[in-house]
């Protein structure tokens, strides 16, 4: 029997999560695959110079019928040539012609060779055809671990993880690096597969692979698709070794989780390591200027794109695009998306979800039938990006049109989203038993998107009956968001039912959750500044509140009322004002209009909904201090000017 060893220069191909991690290209290791399993074939090597050296030219120059038609009349191909062969119809995305390479091997008697099934595996797998991947992997009695981790490669890359864990448990030979890699992916495959990729990291600590760059890189990015920031940090920190790979990363991770303060920190002290960034890294960092509403830096940024020639790639371009509009500069990204050469799905999805977040339903519609026009197939992505702006405008019949195009006209059936869309769409427009009516007859199950969509409706028209409905079904399926416990909340004491509030309450602490606190972030002088509705270290507090008071005063001797129905506590009305002045959009306001300009646009972004009582607060002071106030909330923009929102009080 032969004991395989792995020769320490072949580097198999990395498959990382991450984009921007590297890759190996199958060519650059077949001399070494060739070199080891040279002593393993399974069949004595015959050469016919006459047919096997055409053959294999015939594969070099992409001319693969050519190729074929030689194959049978040469009584005795080579390894080599079958090698050619498999490449030459991955080369050429045929399945036919695979089939027909992989029954003449099996003629042959290659069957049984390491090397051809770790190439037929990773052909069949290239050719979406992941049940002959199984039939090569299943036939093989000889695997090694190459063998073993393109079949991991093939499952995952055809969303199979589930099935990666399975036959991973039942690996009898070692794993390496690259098994570690895949295996890791496959962990994505589900929500509940958290606790597997902890116990996979234990188990690389434990083989001594925690210096391994691509691995914790792998780690990193699992990590960030389950939220755990927290892990993704510490297997961050403790690397001895970073690359641009693992530093982007990092920043994705911060920037896809609510933490884009800290990807803008990361990012600048991967600069000062002199770690040139690259397109993928831009996108992510450009994400977090966006969620901050960062418009100087997004300008700094896109500075830095322009020098470095990274404006020819049409990620970036997007990120642009929606950095701008999530900016409050809708007309800069419209700029970049009209000097595009050439335009993507994704690039055309910018623009529709740029329009839609800033109230323009209509325009959103004129440019998602334009990229039809063009030629362009919408995507899933489309239909929630100009769905979701028929809802910011209430466009009903609009919506529902669109919805209804979307499977009668671009084959594309509605996913949980659509239909959230949807819930949305007919909720805000105080249409709930019709919203309540499309989510009984859904054909798939209605997840916690969709009842969050009815409850949040329930919140803007106080509807309790339905409420109560969506909630119990969310406390089933999101048993610790406490922000369906808040919702609720918030709509028994607009109703003036304490006692339900309390019980709310008490089913929030009996769970030990804590409702998320509001903040909201500003940009000053291309500084950034967070202000938490709770937060007494914070030196800008004190400052802002003493000029909010004063504020206030002023504006109630011009009409200016508080909203004191959001709080959630039965109160006097002097400390539900007092709340009510702590709130993050609130001090983020005081703060700008203390350390800005005159004259000077004023631009925040809050990671919850706007309050009613902070809408007209800002609405006032937009008037009373003669500035225009942009404030992003988590479902749109709000552009305030002289006492007017451009929401037209509809969100």
């Amino acid at each position: 029997m032969w004991t395989l060893q792995t020769p320490p220069s072949l580097q198999p191909p990395y498959f990382p999560l991450n984009p921007v991690a590297a890759s190996y290209s199958y060519r650059s290791i077949s001399i070494a695959f060739r070199q080891h399993y040279s002593t393993i074939s399974t069949k004595p090597t015959t050469f016919s110079h006459n047919y096997n050296d055409s053959i294999q030219s015939f594969c070099k120059k992409g001319q693969l019928k050519e190729a074929l038609q030689l194959l049978f009349h040469e009584p005795n191909p080579t390894q080599r040539t079958y090698e050619l062969l498999i490449l030459s119809c991955s080369h050429n995305h045929s399945l036919s012609h695979a089939l027909t390479v992989h029954r003449k091997l099996i003629d042959d008697g290659f069957e049984q060779d390491p090397f051809l099934a770790t190439k037929l595996i990773n052909m069949f797998s290239d050719l979406d055809s992941i049940d002959r991947v199984r039939q090569v992997f299943d036939k093989i009695s000889n695997r090694t671990i190459f063998l073993w981790n393109a079949f991991f490669r093939a499952l995952t890359l055809a969303g199979h993880g589930l099935e990666v864990l399975d036959f991973y448990r039942r690996m009898n030979i070692p794993s390496d690096r690259f098994t570690y890699t895949y295996v890791l992916k496959a962990c994505v495959a589900s929500e509940s597969l958290l606790p597997k990729g902890k116990e996979i990291h234990g188990h690389i600590l434990r083989h001594g692979y925690e210096c391994h760059l691509h691995i914790m890189t792998t780690l990193i990015d699992v990590y960030a698709r389950f939220g755990c920031v927290g892990n993704a940090s510490r297997v961050f920190r403790e690397m001895p070794e970073k690359n641009l790979v693992s530093w982007s990363a990092m920043i994705a991770c911060y920037a896809k989780n609510g933490k884009p303060l800290e990807a803008l920190e990361v990012f600048r002290e991967m600069m000062s390591y002199d770690m040139l960034p690259n397109s993928v890294t831009m996108v992510s960092v450009l994400q977090a200027c966006a969620a901050l509403a960062a418009l100087e830096q997004g300008k700094l940024l896109h500075g830095y794109i322009l020098r470095k020639g990274l404006d020819s790639i049409l990620p970036v371009l997007s990120a642009l695009v929606i950095m701008y509009a999530r900016c409050g500069a809708l007309e800069l990204g419209r700029r970049v998306f009209d000097q595009m050469s050439k335009r993507d799905v994704v690039a055309w999805n910018s623009m529709i979800s740029s329009y839609g977040i800033h109230g323009f339903g209509a325009k959103a519609i004129e440019i998602f039938r334009e990229m039809i026009r063009h030629g362009v197939s919408p995507s899933p992505i489309s239909f929630v990006s100009v769905l979701g702006a028929c809802s910011h405008a209430g466009l009903v019949a609009e919506g529902k049109q669109l919805f209804d195009s979307m499977s009668k006209e671009h084959k594309i059936y509605p996913s949980v989203e659509h239909y959230a869309c949807m819930v949305d769409l007919l909720g805000r427009a105080n249409q709930l038993e019709e919203a309540a009516t499309i989510i009984q007859d859904m054909r798939i199950e209605p997840g916690p998107k969709v009842w969050g969509s009815l409850l949040g409706s329930c919140r803007i028209h106080c509807n309790v009956e339905l409420a109560e409905r969506a909630s119990r079904r969310l406390f089933q399926l999101e048993p610790t968001n406490a922000g369906n416990y808040v919702l609720l909340a918030d709509i028994y004491a607009e109703a003036r039912m304490w006692d339900e509030v309390k019980q709310v309450r008490k089913l929030l602490e009996a769970k030990g959750l804590r409702k998320v606190s509001g903040c909201s972030w500003i940009e000053v002088k291309r500084k950034i500044y967070a202000l938490h509705s709770v937060d007494e270290i914070n030196m800008h507090i004190e400052q802002s509140h003493a000029f909010l008071l004063k504020l206030s005063t002023e504006m109630k001797q011009n009409g200016y009322v508080p909203d004191t129905r959001i709080v959630l506590y039965d109160l006097e009305e002097e400390e539900k004002e007092r709340i009510l002045l702590g709130h993050s959009e609130k001090l983020a306001v005081a703060f700008g209009l203390i350390n800005s300009s005159k004259g000077e646009t004023i631009r925040i972004s809050k990671n919850l909904r706007l309050c009613e009582d902070c809408h007209s607060f800002t609405k006032l002071i937009s008037k009373y201090t003669n500035r225009e106030i942009l404030v992003r909330d988590i479902n749109r923009f709000h552009h305030f000017r002289d006492g007017v929102c451009s929401c037209g009080d509809y969100w």
